[in-house]
């Protein structure tokens, strides 16, 4: 789907299409659903987004943006996939392009979409986490001054597949204070990072701003190859 192919659609042709259906909503509207649960989210890039084609928001008869219910789960499951399986956008279009022939396409690595990238955002209390984790309250509370999670009033699928994954260390010995390290290694990775998007930095406009956060997921992805095949082989020394 190219990028000039994305164009918006009459507002009211999407009231003709979905009779009685829930009210569309504004940029502002949008992000109010979408940064509890993806914080980095800004209009530019809800617009950088439409312009490459990935979502058709109507428009009114003054140029607004209005946006369904079903944008809105287009959207999600796009950030999704960028957070989650940091893919490239180029890829999420193919994949999404299948999806609107009505095909069952597997995203790369063989995995498909589960059920929090296609549902309502979930907003755990802290009973909500401990209870679903498994975990006691202590370990979150050490998981917290680890910095391995942040501390909030509510939390999100990504933290409790991390509180998941410290009740299963934990019965192996692992403790949060030995992933100190972690944080570390993350803020180097984010100074890569950061050093490579400094031409764009530099640009101040909207889209180029859109872009550098693209950016930032690709080469994330791109570091995530990397560290996991040097696990790999460490591991692959552990078993001669």
């Amino acid at each position: 789907m190219a990028a000039s192919a994305a164009q918006a659609r009459p507002l009211s042709a999407v009231k003709a299409q979905s009779p009685g259906s829930a009210p569309l909503l504004s940029i502002g509207q949008v992000l109010a659903r979408l940064t509890p649960e993806f914080a980095d989210l800004t209009p530019s890039k809800l617009r950088f987004l439409e312009e490459q084609g990935l979502v058709s928001p109507a428009r009114t008869e003054s140029g607004y943006r209005k946006f369904c219910t079903g944008d809105v789960d287009r959207l999600r499951l796009i950030l999704s996939m960028q957070r989650d399986h940091y893919l490239p956008l180029k890829v999420i279009r193919s994949y999404l392009d299948d999806l609107d022939a009505g095909l069952s396409p597997v995203l790369p690595g063989g995995t498909t979409p589960g059920p929090s990238m296609l549902g309502t955002v979930r907003r755990l209390s802290r009973e909500d986490l401990l209870r679903e984790a498994g975990a006691s309250a202590t370990l979150l509370h050490d998981a917290v001054s680890a910095s391995i999670i942040l501390p909030a009033d509510y939390y999100g699928d990504g933290a409790l597949s991390v509180l998941r994954a410290l009740v299963e260390l934990q019965r192996s010995g692992i403790e949060p204070r030995h992933l100190r390290g972690f944080r570390g290694a993350a803020e180097r990775e984010l100074g890569l990072i950061e050093s490579a998007l400094v031409p764009l930095a530099r640009r101040k406009d909207a889209s180029s701003r859109a872009k550098a956060a693209e950016m930032a997921v690709e080469i994330a992805g791109q570091l995530e190859v990397i560290r996991g095949s040097l696990i790999r082989s460490a591991l692959g020394r552990l078993t001669k």
